[in-house]
């Protein structure tokens, strides 16, 4: 009788002690993984939806302000460009880059994500309201900026004029600053 036929045969010292430890059935980790797989599909598919709708509203908004539409899908050109459309310095997206910085660079880079959610709203003639819009729902806020009724009004500057009633009432407008040169020749040829 060999090492083989003798301890296939007879039970092992272990065999008769139950230690408590069972092995799962593998149906149990199939419907895991099949689970976890849906999950992530269901995760995957909103989020290919939400950058569609995201470069719909940012192609809208780019054409709005005078800009190719195709520029909102380079990566970091479509941010220089954003800084461009808000009347920001596009060097500003070097900021972005103290966001290697923990705690400090963060701050830095959430100032700089207000600033110019902020003018981006004030270059459409919105007010705060969309400013935490931009920067909470931006999908949403880019796709009314883009396909309503908002009209680009210029690099985020404003004059106010105020106007008095007798009954005290204030009346203000803000209305944009003529960013446009004037030509004095036509200016002149008109005297």
């Amino acid at each position: 009788m060999g090492y083989y036929d003798y301890y296939s045969s007879n039970p092992s010292y272990y065999d008769y002690y139950d230690y408590g430890y069972t092995v799962m059935d593998s149906s149990f980790f199939t419907a895991l993984w099949a689970v976890l797989g849906a999950f992530i599909g269901i995760i995957l598919v909103v989020s290919f939806v939400v950058a569609i709708l995201q470069i719909l509203g940012m192609w809208k908004v780019f054409t709005k302000a005078g800009e190719k539409g195709w520029k909102c899908l380079i990566p970091i050109y479509n941010m220089v460009i954003l800084f461009r459309i808000s009347g920001l310095s596009p060097w500003i997206i070097f900021g972005y880059l103290a966001c290697i910085i923990p705690f400090l660079g963060w701050i830095v880079c959430l100032g700089i994500s207000i600033y110019q959610c902020n003018s981006l709203a004030k270059a459409f003639g919105k007010d705060v309201g969309y400013t935490i819009g931009l920067l909470f729902l931006p999908t949403i806020f880019y796709m009314i900026l883009g396909f309503g009724n908002a009209q680009y009004i210029g690099k985020g500057t404003f004059s106010s004029t105020s106007t008095y009633h007798d009954d005290g009432i204030v009346n203000i407008s803000e209305k944009p600053q003529d960013e446009s040169p004037t030509n004095n020749n036509e200016d002149n040829a008109n005297l």
